[in-house]
Parts: C-alpha cells; structure tokens; sequence
C-alpha cells in the first residue's frame, strides 16, 4: 500500500517526488532565459557603443553618390592616361601620316575625342510635388504622371540622332555607341555614375534638323502632353557653338559566360 504523500490528488507538502512542474513556470523561465541571451550579446556586439546611432551605418543612397564619385575620378584619371598613351602613339614613327589620319577619324567617330559644333540643349524636369491637371478631363495627377522616366530621356537622346547629330552628351558625359541611359525610379545611371533632375542633353549637328526631329517624335510629343497638362520640365536652348568632350570611359566590351 502506498502512503498519503504518493497518492495523487492529496494536499500533501511531503517531498513532492511526483509533483509535474506547472507548464507556466517552464515558460516563464524560458523567457527570462531568452532575454538574458538576447543582452548579453547585444552587449558583446555594442562593446560599448550605441548600436541604434545612424552616424555609424552607411545609408544606401550615401553609398551610391560615394561610388559615382570615386567612377567620376577613374574617369578622369583613365582619361589623362589616354591622352599620354595617344601622345606617345603619334610621336612614333613607325606609322604613316595616312594611318595617323584614319586614326584619327575612328577616333572622333568613335566619341572619345572632343567635338566641336554648334549646340542644341534640351532640358528636362520633375513636375512641382503639388502640380494639379491644367486642363479640363485630364484626371488628377499620379507620381509616376510627375516624374522624368527612361524613355523620356530615350525619347530626346534617339530624336537628336535620329535629327543628324554629330556628337550628344547627356549631363556632364559624352555618349558613344555601347552606352545606355538607365532609370532607377527618376534616378539616372550613366556609364557607372548617378545624377538626379533636371537632366539636360546637350547635341552637336544642324539646330534646325535637331529641332525638326524633336518635333516629329511620337514619344516627344507624348510627353509633351503631360509637360501642358501637369507642368513637367521642358525648355530647348540654342547653345551657339559649344565643345562636348571626349567619351573618357573604357570601351572594353565585356560578355556573359556559360557556366561549365
């Protein structure tokens, strides 16, 4: 027979050897558990510190202009070299002048040698934050119907070529035959560097063609609905005769590979 403290359901204090711990106790100790880990190596990560401070987190948009800056400097800097190694290039003799002048030709067909001509600037920008529809049955304005897009600068940079320009630059760089002029939201990336509205591209070639062909393009005047109906940018400048420099970026063609 079993004494009083063995049997269940008695009120016994006794040694309690076949009491089961109450489950919320076990969970209570589990959280304060978790807790102390979660402390301690907040303390081990801190060594002192503030982990919450922003000053010590490098924010994303930091890092973009940090690395458009450092590709404007290789830029700069591949374009010195350039300039030396084409130098040394034309002071040996071992080439014609008839091969000097056909260098010369690829050279400036090519882009990477200034170009000199008269100028046609076409400049684009952000409608105002709190634009309204101008004209009556246009619906209120959404912000994609308020901000530069992709092919809005396609739209101008195809149009000036497609009107006989010698030579385009959008913003401060010169554009050649493999670059491509990407948005990210109403954020352009060019040839490795970030630039923010008003985007202005600036073509050498006959200012009337250039004007012509801005007119005639279905996608131009498709913008220009929303530059009458909800004020975005737009403004066309006779420039007189202007110098865009010369493409100063790598022309190495690079291409994906299979994996073996």
């Amino acid at each position: 027979m079993s004494n009083s403290a063995d049997s269940p359901g008695t009120g016994s204090t006794g040694s309690g050897t076949g009491r089961r711990p109450r489950p919320v106790r076990v969970l209570t100790a589990a959280v304060f558990a978790l807790a102390g880990l979660i402390f301690f190596t907040s303390f081990d990560t801190a060594k002192g510190t503030d982990i919450r401070q922003d000053g010590s987190l490098l924010k994303l948009s930091d890092l973009i202009q940090q690395r458009s800056r450092k590709n404007k400097g290789l830029d700069e800097s591949n374009a010195a070299l350039r300039e030396s190694v084409e130098s040394l290039a034309k002071s040996d003799a071992g080439t014609s002048k008839a091969q000097d002048r056909e260098l010369s030709g690829l050279e400036s067909s090519a882009g990477t040698q200034p170009l000199t001509g008269h100028g046609l600037s076409v400049t684009l920008n952000d409608a105002p934050p709190n634009a309204t529809a101008k004209l009556p049955g246009y619906p209120a304005p959404q912000p994609d119907y308020l901000v530069i897009h992709q092919q809005d600068l396609q739209a101008v940079v195809n149009a000036l070529w497609q009107g006989g320009a010698t030579g385009v630059k959008v913003m401060d760089q010169r554009l050649i035959s493999t670059s491509a002029v990407r948005c990210v939201g109403n954020t352009l990336i060019l040839q490795g560097r970030v630039y923010s509205p008003p985007y202005k591209i600036t073509a050498v070639g006959d200012p009337g063609r250039l004007q012509q062909a801005l007119a005639a393009s279905k996608a131009i005047q498709t913008y220009m609905v929303y530059v009458n109906v909800y004020g975005l940018g737009w403004k066309v400048t006779d420039d007189g005769t202007v110098t865009l420099p010369g493409y100063s970026g790598t022309v190495d063609l690079h291409y994906a590979k299979p994996v073996q």
